[in-house]
């Protein structure tokens, strides 16, 4: 059994090596009992950056907790802060009594994650304390540069890249990634943002199909979506494709095993497109959810590149809808041709 520290003493190297597995055992709890898809995908890896990805996504779930919870905003904004000081402080190596707090700084440490991109997520969770409403899908890229492509480039040094990869095409590709699942949460998840007061899509694209704000609330309060919402969720659906297809070519460059678990999240979350499609695109009757057995089916298809390219490309046919074209931004978004299948290679 382990000793507790003498009061005066640095713990041993043996005693903070204890306290660091249980602070990676907690993360993997939070990841298994929050982010169901991406935490199946992550078995995929290798032990050591398993546990990585488990840090990762504790801090950022916790972080969205924190602007979540339904905090006012003032004293919410003030945790955020206290958060990222919480981290900083155990990355100078300052004791801390916080469960996942060791575990997600010796991530930082170890692969090297640049602190300006961690800023850069806790930033756009700052902005969920402010703003409810974007605009224009160039105001709502903005948000997702930090909310989600920046978590797809911070992960990719803890997943790997093959040898001789180009990690300029590599970083394109995980951002992409990033946009296309968080912009399939945004689709799914329509009646409970609307529950916190937050609209994510963008209004310019819900004026393009004759809807509001306040058409969106009406038809969340009788669980029914009406046929403008209906249309509107499929012109979304077919954004967030494009997003995927985007993302695909990056997925070789990573390492094998990592390649492996990037595909499988990619069927996973894309399996959620297919879901809002049976659906009819109602995402306002109760929340979409893929079946345990089609889910177990994905992950073995991820399995092989081709395989995976047959699974992926079948997503494509099933969910392609009418994609808008382009538009300027931190990241251009693909056009409707982007979101045709692609060989199988």
């Amino acid at each position: 059994m382990t000793r507790p520290p003498t009061p005066g003493r640095r713990p041993s190297a043996a005693a903070r090596a204890v306290d660091l597995t249980r602070s990676y055992e907690r993360c993997r709890l939070i990841h298994r009992a929050r982010g169901r898809s991406y935490y199946r995908a992550t078995a995929l890896l290798p032990a050591t950056r398993r546990r990585g990805i488990h840090a990762l996504y504790a801090f950022t779930r916790l972080a969205d907790d924190i602007v979540d919870d339904g905090t006012p905003s003032e004293l919410a904004a003030e945790r955020l802060a206290a958060w990222r000081a919480a981290l900083l402080a155990t990355l100078r190596g300052e004791p801390t009594t916080d469960p996942v707090l060791p575990a997600v700084a010796d991530t930082v440490r170890a692969y090297g994650l640049p602190l300006a991109e961690i800023d850069q997520f806790l930033a756009s969770m700052a902005m969920d304390l402010t703003v409810t409403r974007y605009p224009t899908y160039v105001d709502l890229l903005g948000y997702m540069d930090g909310s989600s492509a920046v978590i797809g480039t911070l992960t990719l040094p803890i997943l790997g890249l093959a040898p001789g990869a180009d990690p300029t095409v590599a970083r394109e590709a995980a951002r992409q990634l990033g946009y296309g699942f968080q912009l399939t949460n945004f689709i799914r998840d329509v009646a409970e943002d609307l529950r916190r007061g937050r609209v994510y899509l963008p209004l310019e694209d819900l004026a393009r199909f004759g809807v509001t704000p306040e058409t969106l609330a009406a038809d969340a309060a009788r669980g029914q979506a009406s046929a403008p919402v209906r249309a509107l969720i499929r012109y979304e659906c077919g954004r967030a494709l494009a997003h995927y297809t985007a993302a695909r070519p990056g997925i070789a460059l990573l390492e094998p095993r990592a390649r492996i678990c990037i595909q499988a999240a990619y069927l996973l979350y894309g399996s959620i497109l297919d879901e809002v499609v049976r659906a009819g695109f109602d995402v306002l009757r109760g929340r979409v959810v893929v079946p345990e057995l089609l889910r177990a089916r994905l992950v073995a298809a991820a399995l092989h590149s081709r395989t995976f390219a047959a699974a992926a490309d079948r997503l494509a046919r099933r969910v392609a809808g009418p994609a808008p074209a382009a538009v300027p931004g931190p990241a251009a978004v693909p056009g409707p041709e982007a979101a045709r299948p692609a060989k199988a290679g």
